[in-house]
């Protein structure tokens, strides 16, 4: 097995950008969901399922300057914190949210259609679902294909890294939950499986709603009340990963 694609997104719910590496920290993937855009009347963090038009959104996090394409138009920055601290739930996970000073807040406002802010992870690693990595395979991503009569991106599912599992039987990552993986320098922990939402129907560049992904994949992956795709992990030894990067499973102590 190796490491066919990496992705991350500075902006949670922005546009999944491929990267070449990835630095793994204790905490998650370093600069990955590091800013995000909050409705501050509701006191939620945005999710892209509710405005899929942040997937519109490109960004880059770098130097110190957050640059963001946002409807045609780039801004790129040094972003301010303006003091403002909020203390927010995110899926059941408390996070606390720095407001940022800037031009953001306008164009994206503009773009949603409803008063937003841009804010700062005040801890990495806490706006996230489940945990901070996920992981696909192409082997499911392959049966997704031939159920749903339609190439798949493998960026529907804004995995951190997409392993090439050959010939492996499809959603083999089941069978990795409770065992470590090492993939170049680091070694994760693999935890539950994913449960997916109507995001994989939307366009990974544009936001746009078209296909039923969805319903392919709860015809065969429906688990309870849950359509499962893809397995979260935790970061047990930090370290670098990049593409084409062997994967091992490792093997389960003897008893």
């Amino acid at each position: 097995m190796r490491i066919q694609d990496i992705g991350v997104t500075p902006l949670k719910g922005g546009r999944h950008q491929p990267r070449e590496n990835l630095v793994l920290a204790a905490d998650g993937p370093v600069g990955d969901r590091d800013f995000a855009v909050v409705d501050l009347h509701a006191g939620t963090v945005l999710k892209t399922v509710e405005h899929p038009l942040l997937v519109s959104c490109a960004s880059t996090w770098a130097g110190g300057v957050l640059s963001v394409e946002i409807d045609g138009r780039r801004i790129a920055e040094k972003p301010t914190l303006a003091g403002e601290v909020l203390e927010l739930d995110y899926w059941g996970r408390s996070t606390s949210m720095q407001v940022v000073d800037g031009p953001w807040a306008q164009e994206f406002s503009r773009l949603l259609g409803r008063s937003v802010v841009l804010t700062r992870t005040a801890v990495a690693g806490t706006v996230v679902y489940g945990d901070s990595v996920t992981l696909s395979t192409t082997s499911s991503l392959a049966r997704l294909a031939r159920e749903s009569g339609m190439a798949v991106d493998s960026r529907r599912f804004r995995a951190t890294f997409t392993i090439d599992t050959g010939d492996a039987d499809a959603h083999v990552e089941d069978s990795w939950v409770g065992r470590e993986l090492e993939l170049g320098g680091a070694r994760l922990l693999v935890k539950d499986g994913i449960p997916r939402c109507a995001v994989i129907d939307v366009d990974p560049d544009t936001g746009a709603r078209g296909t039923n992904l969805l319903k392919a994949l709860a015809g065969y992956r429906l688990r309870s009340s849950d359509i499962m795709f893809g397995v979260y992990a935790e970061v047990v030894r930090p370290g670098t990963v990049s593409v084409g990067d062997d994967v091992r499973l490792v093997p389960s102590p003897q008893p």
